[in-house]
């Protein structure tokens, strides 16, 4: 069984500290089995402060980081022109030590800063909490950092923004490991969304729309049920009953994407479920995603997830019904 181990340092986040139990804790397979097991350790053993007013006993010392096979880190300081010793306790490079070359570690929010100390992201794409971005690219320059997403997959290092993309990273690694259908349902347990689009930025301060103003919700959900063909801009704008340039904007300021990278995401999404759960061939699959041919399918498939249809099929596929 996959291990998790979520390690917890003084300081630390209790929402975030608990992401991992929920989201892995939850995951079971066709049989109704857990398909991980997760494991809370801190450095010693011994109980951890919280950011909260109560403190949180564990069940483990580090020594437990060598068994896992996915090491979570959740936010332990706000990094808000803190020293180094906050974001780089001692002992934590030792403890990391003991995890193997082989396992996966994600950070969540500012837990980001602790691995760039050791070297871990050096050049590498990462994320960390937008608040926090330049200051981290000032101490990090070998760092690729991407404030404008939601979470950085590099393989064996996965990076998360604040606080709840680390559900949204939680949930991809279910995804990766076990396909669409265990992540949706464990996201449905949960009551989360199993895909948030857009990034970053729709989550920066920004001016709150008057209540009465038109949105594009109505039309994301319509283009959804309509995938199947072209929407051109012009007709997605119609359907909103605003302009273009308006439709644009708007769509942007509610997703964090424009219209058409928007639907370029919904269709692969929309393609990988028909994989996962029909026995539809590769060209219709296309087709019925919006996708149009086969070939157009592979190109989408590989630049997202780097396989592709029938390699990913074999990998995720749940079903056998046509």
């Amino acid at each position: 069984m996959h291990r998790v181990v979520v390690l917890a340092l003084n300081g630390v986040s209790p929402f975030e500290l608990g992401i991992a139990g929920r989201i892995f804790g939850t995951a079971t397979g066709p049989d109704g089995a857990a398909l991980y097991d997760v494991r809370t350790c801190s450095l010693d053993g011994a109980p951890v402060t919280t950011n909260a007013d109560f403190s949180i006993a564990v069940a483990y010392d580090s020594s437990a980081l060598a068994k896992a096979d996915t090491v979570v880190i959740p936010p332990f300081s706000t990094c808000d022109d803190a020293p180094e010793s906050e974001w780089m306790p001692g002992g934590l490079a030792r403890a990391l030590g003991r995890v193997r070359p082989d396992a996966r570690i994600v950070s969540i929010c500012t837990a980001a800063f602790a691995l760039g100390a050791l070297g871990l992201l050096d050049d590498r794409p990462a994320t960390t909490h937008w608040k926090q971005a330049d200051r981290f690219r000032s101490l990090f320059p070998r760092v690729r950092m991407d404030a404008d997403v939601l979470f950085v997959d590099e393989g064996r290092i996965v990076t998360a923004a604040g606080s709840a993309a680390g559900i949204d990273a939680c949930l991809h690694l279910l995804r990766r490991d076990h396909g669409s259908a265990v992540a949706n349902r464990v996201a449905r347990l949960c009551i989360v969304p199993p895909w948030r689009e857009g990034g970053q930025a729709q989550f920066i301060d920004r001016p709150i729309p008057e209540p009465a103003a038109a949105t594009t919700a109505a039309t994301r959900a319509w283009a959804l049920t309509h995938l199947d063909r072209p929407l051109p801009l012009t007709e997605l704008a119609t359907h909103a009953r605003m302009s273009v340039r308006t439709f644009c904007r708007r769509f942007r300021e509610e997703t964090g994407l424009p219209p058409g990278q928007w639907l370029t995401q919904q269709r692969v999404a929309h393609a990988r479920h028909l994989l996962e759960a029909t026995n539809l061939p590769i060209d219709r699959v296309a087709a019925d995603s919006g996708l149009g041919t086969a070939a157009s399918l592979r190109q989408h498939l590989s630049t997202a997830i780097g396989v592709s249809p029938t390699a990913y099929r074999q990998t995720f596929q749940t079903t056998t019904s046509p």
